[in-house]
This record gives structure tokens, C-alpha cells and sequence, in this order.
């Protein structure tokens, strides 16, 4: 079982959340915000992790809160909230991950209560295992991040390096100094609040990088890599 990796999932693909499953992943996080995931097929995909013993995340369509309760009432295991800015642009997203008095999420009877009515501890029990991670991938989040890690709806952050680069003026993100430097200072601002943070690497170096600076959770492939990377082994076998 790989404890604190997971694996990233382009497309609705049952099949291929299955063989993640049997390769010993725990953790999937959906890109919805990027791909065509249709209503019928989340929620599919939410049942089949579930009943493989999977945490599932999503990465929401954007940081406005419908899309994060359509999520958490599927029964995710926590949003990812994309292109969030300064913390007074998001705070209605991430107000929305949690329950009152935490926040101002609505309660559904169905998936999400396990289609029943809700224990005593429902509802602060998804207050506290529930998880809202905004994306740090803008330069005003990344100024900001202090104040987002202080919002008390907000349980750790999701380091976008890509996107978190080309704001904060350069070409591209290569994992350079000034890339190490900008994931180094947000690591530490997810420790000092007391609180995770995740990322995506790809590459041994990201991973061993991560680990020293104590992420929580490692992404470390994506489904339209792997496959990419599984045919270009085959067709290379066959040219040999």
C-alpha cells in the first residue's frame, strides 16, 4: 500500500482507478476542473473508490462554492479549489467545505449522510476529516497564503507549480532555484500554521525534495503520463 502517494486521473476511467488500486495506490485525486467528467461518471467514480477502500479528491471546476458542495455531496474525501487568489476572493469557497459554525456548507440527505439521517457526530466529524485544500497557483495566493492557512475552514494547501511559476513571471516551471525557493517558503507556511500541504512531482528529485520539506501527499503520476509512458515502452521493445 503506497501511504502518502496518489495518483492523478485525466478521465472518468474506472478501469484504469482499478489498476491504480491493484498497483497499491490509495489516493486518487480527479481532475474535473481540466476534463470532461460528467455527473453520472463522478459519481461512479466516487462509488467504486469508495468500495475499493480509495480516498478520492477532487479538483473542483473553480473556487465558487456550487462546485464545492456538488463535490462534497458525492462524498469526496476533499476538494482541491483551483485559481484561488487572495483569501477575501476565496472565502466563500473554503466557507463552504465546512459545516456551521465553521462555515456555511448545506446539509444533503444522500450520498454524502450515506442516505440516512446523520448520527450526533456527523457533522463535526466532516468538519474535521473532510478535506479543503485551495491551490496555491497564482502569485496573489502565494502572497496571501499566510491568510488562507489561518482560515479555520482550510485544513492545508495544493502547490501548483506550473501555474504558480508562469505568475510569478517566469518562462516555465524546470524545478529551479527560484521554483524550490517558492514550494520551500510554502511548505513552511503550511508547518508553521500547523497544517499540510500537497504536490504534485513527477520526478525522483521533486519527490525527494517534497519528502525533506514534509509534504503530506505526493502525486507522482497521471493517468495520460503513464499510459504515454506504457506505450513508448512497448513500441520501443518492438523497435529492439
Amino acid at each position: 500500500m503506497l501511504d502518502g502517494f496518489a495518483i492523478w486521473m485525466s478521465t472518468p476511467n474506472l478501469d484504469f482507478l482499478e489498476m491504480a488500486h491493484n498497483a497499491g495506490f490509495r489516493a486518487v485525486v480527479c481532475d474535473v476542473e481540466h476534463n470532461a467528467f460528467s455527473p453520472d461518471r463522478r459519481e461512479a467514480l466516487v462509488v467504486a473508490a469508495k468500495a475499493l477502500g480509495m480516498r478520492i479528491f477532487f479538483k473542483i471546476e473553480a473556487p465558487e462554492p456550487v462546485w464545492v458542495q456538488r463535490a462534497l455531496d458525492l462524498a469526496v474525501d476533499g476538494v482541491i479549489i483551483p485559481h484561488a487568489g487572495r483569501l477575501a476572493d476565496l472565502r466563500a469557497a473554503v466557507e463552504t467545505a465546512k459545516f456551521p459554525p465553521l462555515g456555511t456548507r448545506s446539509y444533503a440527505a444522500g450520498r454524502s449522510a450515506r442516505f440516512q439521517a446523520p448520527d450526533e457526530d456527523y457533522f463535526a466529524r466532516c468538519n474535521r476529516e473532510i478535506l479543503c485544500l485551495p491551490m496555491i497557483e497564482t502569485a496573489e495566493a502565494f502572497e496571501d497564503v499566510e491568510a488562507i492557512l489561518g482560515h479555520d475552514c482550510v485544513d492545508g494547501i495544493f502547490v501548483g507549480p506550473f501555474d504558480l511559476a508562469l505568475t510569478r513571471g517566469r518562462a516555465t516551471y524546470a524545478f529551479t532555484e527560484a521554483d524550490r525557493a517558492d514550494i520551500t517558503r510554502l511548505a513552511e507556511a503550511a508547518g508553521a500554521s500547523g497544517k499540510v500541504w500537497w504536490m504534485p512531482t513527477w520526478r525522483p528529485e521533486e519527490q525527494a525534495f517534497a519528502h525533506d520539506k514534509g509534504v503530506a501527499m505526493r502525486v507522482v503520476a497521471a493517468e495520460h503520463q503513464v499510459i504515454a509512458l506504457g506505450l513508448s515502452s512497448l513500441t520501443a521493445a518492438l523497435k529492439d
